[in-house]
């Protein structure tokens, strides 16, 4: 079965196309777009007009790439900034009015879920014990710990994500010590009181950990993290961007996503490895019934 998922996030609207069989998912493509719906909406709790219009042209084209490589079957989900968003409705609405595509908002649960089946269960080798997943979204953030594929024992999903925590903290380029501090105390008090049990293996998922494994590796230890934290606050995002290839508009939003990841790493009391999956893995598995 050849499926696709359409992803509309708080930083980026994406697009998986996969052959599904059984537990089995083999990429055929993949596409992203910067359309920042989670931008501004703190101070103004609803989603512009310019913006909503932005979207429904980027989830069209998504769609009509999606039926040009063969996709029978296209899902299209919405995370946090669609969710808290006063209008997320008319987003929904208006995406509905312009492609036909019914899209589903997930909730902070089904969020997690997902993503810790997408991780699950495109991991190289099946994970014995526990298995932590982490994922930094840009409005909000999941943490799950369970038994794989899909045996979730603890999870929390906490609405604080890069786009968020930048927006709130970290003003300049590069960040400040003084805007870290406050960037860490706003994630110590979006984590308090969250108390996971420990996993034997803990993978990062989602935009902020794939791009860091270009600066540090597939493993983000604490050594690593410090190293590219220190990299990321010592050059602007632009430069980072450029040495390291990353997207100019993910290299700004990277400092945020690596002080969640690094708490959350803490609460797990593990080394993070990056992995392959996430939410539109784990919306293409459900889809598939594996």
């Amino acid at each position: 079965m050849r499926a696709a998922c359409i992803d509309i996030g708080s930083n980026t609207t994406r697009l998986l196309v996969a052959d599904c069989a059984g537990r089995e998912l083999t990429e055929i493509h993949q596409e992203r777009a910067f359309t920042r719906i989670g931008q501004g909406l703190a101070v103004s709790g609803t989603i512009s007009e310019a913006k909503i219009r932005e979207v429904v042209t980027v989830v069209a084209g998504q769609l009509a790439a999606a039926r040009d490589h063969g996709a029978g079957t296209i899902r299209a989900v919405a995370t946090a900034a669609i969710r808290r968003a006063a209008n997320g409705q008319a987003l929904v609405d208006s995406i509905a009015a312009g492609t036909g595509l019914t899209v589903e908002v997930l909730s902070g649960e089904h969020e997690a879920r997902l993503a810790f089946r997408g991780a699950a269960m495109t991991l190289a080798r099946a994970p014995v014990g526990r298995l932590g997943v982490i994922d930094v979204g840009g409005g909000s953030s999941e943490l799950v710990v369970g038994l794989a594929p899909d045996q979730i024992g603890w999870w929390a999903s906490v609405e604080l994500g890069s786009g968020a925590l930048t927006e709130l903290c970290l003003a300049s380029d590069p960040p400040r010590p003084q805007e870290l501090a406050a960037a860490r105390s706003e994630i110590a008090g979006a984590l308090g009181g969250l108390e996971p049990p420990r996993p034997d293996r803990a993978v990062a998922v989602g935009g902020s950990a794939t791009s860091l494994c270009r600066l540090a590796g597939p493993t983000l230890d604490p050594e690593a993290l410090e190293r590219s934290l220190a990299l990321l606050t010592s050059e602007p995002a632009a430069a980072v961007a450029e040495s390291y290839q990353i997207d100019p508009q993910r290299a700004r939003l990277l400092p945020a996503g690596l002080l969640i990841l690094e708490a959350m790493a803490g609460l797990l009391g593990a080394a993070l490895t990056v992995g392959q999956g996430g939410i539109r893995e784990g919306v293409l598995l459900e889809a598939a019934g594996a």
